[in-house]
C-alpha cells in the first residue's frame, strides 16, 4: 500500500521544490509517494520571526487540504518547525512532523549529546527554544554557526563543506558532541562527506523528517498510534469554525467538512 507524504516548503517560492524532491527520492521507501509543494505567496525564507508568522496560515491550510485529499503524512520543511503543534491540532488522521523534532529524536538515539550547525547566529534563540520544548536540553551540546544564509548553502558547495567541517570538528572535539545535526533544510546533500570526514553520525534534516514521517505513518496504520487528540492537540470545534465563518474569511471552503 502506497504511503502518500506531503512535503511543504513554507516559503513563497518554488526554488527548492525540485531539488528537494529529487533528494527525497533518494531516501524514500519503495512504497512512499512524495509530493513537494510551496506557498503561492509570502517571504522567500524564514530567517526572521515576522516572516515565519506570515506563512503559518497558508501552511496550516495546506496541511488540512491535503488531509482531505487522502494523504497519510505531512512534513513542514523548515528547521524552525513552524506550525508543527498547530498542524497536529487541526488534523484528524494525518501524521505531521518537521525537520528539527525528527532530527533531535533520531540524534538522541545515536549518541549521548548532539550539536546543531546553523547558518546564522540569528537563528539560535528560536532553535534553542525548540531544543528545550522538545525535551532535549540535557542531550544538547552546542550550536555552531557557519555564517551562511538559506540561499548561500548551495551556491558554493566546496566552501559550504569547508565551513561545515570546521564547525562539526569543533563541536565534536571541544563540546563533546557525539552526533551532528545540520540545522537547515537548505543544507541537504552535505551529510555523507561530512560524516566520513568527522567520524560521527551527521543527521540530514530532510532525510530525518522523511524517515520519521514514514515511521509515524506505519505506526498509525498498523497500531493506530496517531497524535493524541485530548489536551494539547485537541481540535478546534467545527461548529465554532462554521459559526465564525472562518472558511469564508480565509477562502478555505471545504477543508473542514
Amino acid at each position: 500500500m502506497t504511503n502518500r507524504i506531503l512535503w511543504i516548503n513554507p516559503i513563497g517560492s518554488d526554488d527548492f521544490d525540485q531539488p528537494i524532491k529529487e533528494f527525497l527520492e533518494t531516501g524514500k521507501s519503495a512504497d512512499t509517494e512524495i509530493n513537494v509543494v510551496s506557498l503561492t505567496r509570502g517571504p522567500l525564507h524564514l530567517e526572521y520571526h515576522y516572516y515565519e508568522a506570515l506563512v503559518l496560515t497558508d501552511t496550516l491550510h495546506l496541511v488540512k487540504r491535503y488531509e482531505k485529499e487522502g494523504y497519510d503524512g505531512a512534513v513542514i520543511g523548515c528547521f524552525y518547525d513552524p506550525g508543527l503543534r498547530e498542524a497536529r491540532e487541526i488534523t484528524d488522521k494525518l501524521v505531521v512532523t518537521a525537520p528539527a523534532e525528527a532530527s533531535m529524536h533520531i540524534a538522541a538515539t545515536l549518541g549521548h549529546k548532539f550539536s546543531i550547525i546553523v547558518g546564522r547566529k540569528k537563528w539560535i534563540p528560536k532553535m534553542k527554544e525548540n531544543v528545550v520544548n522538545y525535551g532535549f536540553k540535557d542531550r544538547f551540546a552546542s550550536f555552531k554557526s557557519v555564517n551562511l544564509g538559506v540561499y548561500e548553502f548551495q551556491k558554493d558547495p566546496s566552501e559550504t563543506t569547508r565551513r561545515l567541517q570546521a564547525a562539526a570538528r569543533e563541536a565534536v572535539e571541544k563540546d563533546l558532541a557525539e552526533v551532528i545535526i545540520l540545522g537547515c533544510t537548505a543544507q541537504f546533500g552535505f551529510f555523507r562527506e561530512l560524516q566520513k570526514d568527522i567520524g560521527v553520525p551527521v543527521i540530514d534534516p530532510i532525510l530525518a523528517a522523511l524517515k520519521y514521517a514514514e515511521l509515524l505513518i506505519q505506526l498509525k496504520k498498523r497500531f493506530n498510534w496517531g497524535h493524541s487528540k485530548i489536551y494539547g492537540f485537541e481540535a478546534p470545534p467545527r461548529d465554532e469554525i462554521r459559526k465564525w465563518k472562518l472558511e469564508e474569511q480565509y477562502r478555505t471552503k471545504g477543508i473542514w467538512t
